[in-house]
């Protein structure tokens, strides 16, 4: 694994210099954040070493490593799911990749089903927690020291300190932030009425196919 991840460290380091403070993981239709970096340096996913080029619509498969507001930043547009066959270490390869990158901080996003009455579609939802109900894991199988503990603490899988400043940064903009608990079930076939239902009574708010296990591999890394 750590030599694969130096292979494909190698590589994006000979493309720029930059040194990324904060990694993003764009879901599917979000893609054009990654239009808005400053001096951008684009990478394809085909051409990364060990890298999975992505397949679903909305996910453009792309690296963009630049700046926002001077603030340099590693973006991924896309990602692989587990519904799509690939292997759990190959869905959480991109938040490793930020790590020896250099990056501190990880933003997670993704389009997701809404659950919460109180959601209108369109909104945007912080997640203050995750509930995994895809029966898998990312570190499952023997530890890998160099990337981080055998049982990370998942407590505060969502940072306090990021979540107050996106919190903040809605309310220079007045705009309404909702938060919500993340449900991650496997897919690709969308829930049926008694498994939402059943989604509401678990504490759930929204519902989608992704995120948790790269939110699971970042703690595992001490991303923030």
């Amino acid at each position: 694994m750590m030599n694969k991840i130096n292979e494909t460290v190698d590589y994006i380091k000979k493309q720029t210099n930059i040194v990324p403070k904060t990694g993003v993981i764009l879901g599917s239709g979000l893609g054009q954040f990654g239009d808005t970096i400053e001096n951008p340096v684009s990478i394809d996913y085909a051409d990364i070493p060990h890298f999975n080029s992505t397949a679903v619509a909305g996910h453009k498969g792309k690296l963009i490593i630049g700046h926002i507001n001077n603030s340099p930043c590693a973006v991924f547009q896309g990602r692989i799911h587990a519904y799509e066959g690939y292997d759990l270490d190959d869905i959480v390869y991109a938040t490793r990749i930020l790590k020896f990158l250099g990056a501190k901080n990880l933003i997670l996003t993704n389009a997701a089903g809404g659950i919460n009455k109180n959601f209108k579609p369109g909104q945007l939802v912080l997640i203050k927690d995750h509930i995994n109900l895809t029966g898998k894991n990312p570190l499952i199988g023997k530890n890998n020291d160099e990337l981080g503990p055998r049982f990370p603490d998942m407590t505060f899988a969502y940072d306090k300190n990021l979540s107050d400043t996106i919190r903040q940064s809605a309310d220079d903009i007045n705009y309404e932030i909702k938060e919500g608990v993340y449900a991650a079930m496997m897919g690709p076939s969308y829930e049926t009425p008694a498994e939402i239902n059943m989604l509401r009574v678990i504490g759930a708010d929204m519902v989608g196919m992704s995120t948790v296990f790269e939110s699971i591999a970042g703690n595992h890394l001490e991303l923030t």
